[in-house]
């Protein structure tokens, strides 16, 4: 099928070549008749619109670039679908890419979408939040970060960290716990050194002698966190609760309390964080801190187009609240 030109469409609508332009870009003063005769012709003959050429006008290509590292896909789906929500909403169109394993040429893929000429960067590469050649590239276009802080001159969108770890300890502290573990990961990645360090701190507050004793890291799967529940079982039995600082992991602790033969909540109430679909089926129903990555990820698309605008009262970040989802894994201390 021949591609429908511009010249065509005015051909067919009776008007000149530079009144039809006007139109479908929805700009000039046309009549509305006329405007509307322009429009008919241009849906009668399939008429697709040159984005390349319209960029080179514009100076803009209406896209933006979208660039993701270890992330779990519980967290990577719902990011994108906020990315792409808001991106199709406000006329852009989204360009998504993946750096899988070490992710080591990650900076290859960000400068490709540089050069496709999109608008702006969202960047959800927590793999590779100190990877200077990445900072170095992204800071050549508007771009966002999310999920992590990836320095000075880059904004951000993440979850509250404090309050993920404030109600977390609220919420156990409330019902009598003072011997309170918490299982980690790679305490290196910031957003999850965040939510330990504010439930470390409250914590703190209420028990002075809460000790890094009682924390463990492991890998971020349910097969880590079971083997971080078994190390601090074996050198700190009195446990009554644990903070898991993953759903994942935490489900995996609760596999480990079972085997000891040790009661979820009676014995040991457990919490764990992001609120996947599975807490809500486990035994008993995990409580856990929900997070939206789906409103994050809309979020830095309207933080990023703000940018590409040249808006001069852009915030350096945000932090989008989290709420706490109580169900069966929690219960009193004197349940024990």
């Amino acid at each position: 099928m021949a591609h429908v030109s511009l010249r065509d469409i005015a051909e067919h609508a009776g008007v000149s070549f530079q009144t039809a332009g006007k139109a479908l870009n929805g700009g000039g003063r046309i009549a509305p008749a006329t405007r509307q005769r322009i429009l008919d012709a241009a849906a009668e003959l399939g008429y697709v619109p040159n984005t390349v050429a319209r960029s080179l006008k514009t100076r803009s290509t209406r896209s933006i670039g979208f660039v993701a590292s270890g992330l779990a896909s519980y967290v990577l789906t719902p990011l994108m679908r906020g990315v792409e929500r808001e991106a199709t909403a406000q006329g852009y169109f989204s360009i998504f890419t993946l750096a899988e394993g070490d992710g080591a040429h990650i900076d290859q893929l960000v400068q490709q979408l540089l050069e496709r000429r999109v608008d702006g960067v969202v960047s959800a590469a927590i793999a590779h939040q100190s990877y200077a050649p990445l900072i170095d590239l992204l800071g050549t276009v508007p771009s966002v970060s999310v999920v992590s802080h990836l320095g000075p001159g880059i904004p951000h969108v993440v979850e509250d960290h404090r309050q993920t770890g404030r109600l977390t300890a609220q919420h156990l502290l409330a019902l009598g716990h003072r011997e309170i573990a918490a299982i980690t990961g790679d305490p290196v990645w910031q957003p999850l050194g965040g939510r330990l360090h504010s439930f470390a701190e409250e914590i703190g507050r209420a028990d002075p002698d809460w000790a890094s004793r009682l924390v463990e890291c492991g890998a971020w799967t349910a097969e880590g966190g079971y083997r971080a529940m078994n190390a601090l079982l074996d050198r700190s039995p009195g446990i009554t609760a644990v903070f898991v600082l993953n759903d994942y992991m935490a489900i995996g602790a609760m596999h480990a309390l079972r085997q000891r033969g040790l009661r979820i909540p009676k014995d040991v109430s457990v919490i764990g964080c992001d609120d996947i679909e599975l807490t809500r089926f486990t035994d008993p129903p995990l409580t856990s801190i929900r997070i939206s990555f789906e409103d994050i990820g809309a979020a830095a698309v309207r933080l990023l187009l703000g940018r590409v605008a040249g808006e001069d009262d852009i915030s350096d970040g945000m932090e989008l609240p989290v709420e706490l989802m109580v169900r069966g894994s929690t219960g009193p201390v004197w349940m024990n």
